[in-house]
């Protein structure tokens, strides 16, 4: 039983390879978590409020449009 826990220590895991293991696992990690976030919140939230359009910007659209402003 001794020689086994030897040999094992002996040879030992690449470190590197322990490193690249833990950083891809956490990595996944996390974008699983935010795939999940991004599904919870398209479902339960509301959707965003539109700016309203300033009357400046309304004016200007009704003018490209060939519609003169009421009062003028």
């Amino acid at each position: 039983m001794g020689n086994v826990m030897n040999d094992v220590a002996a040879k030992g895991f690449n470190p590197g390879l322990m490193v690249l293991l833990l950083v891809g696992g956490l990595l996944l990690i996390f974008l699983i978590g935010n795939y999940a976030l991004y599904l919870y919140a398209q479902k339960n939230l509301p959707p965003k409020k539109k700016k309203p359009v300033s009357k400046k910007k309304m004016k200007r659209e009704r003018l490209k449009q060939g519609v003169s402003a009421p009062g003028e």
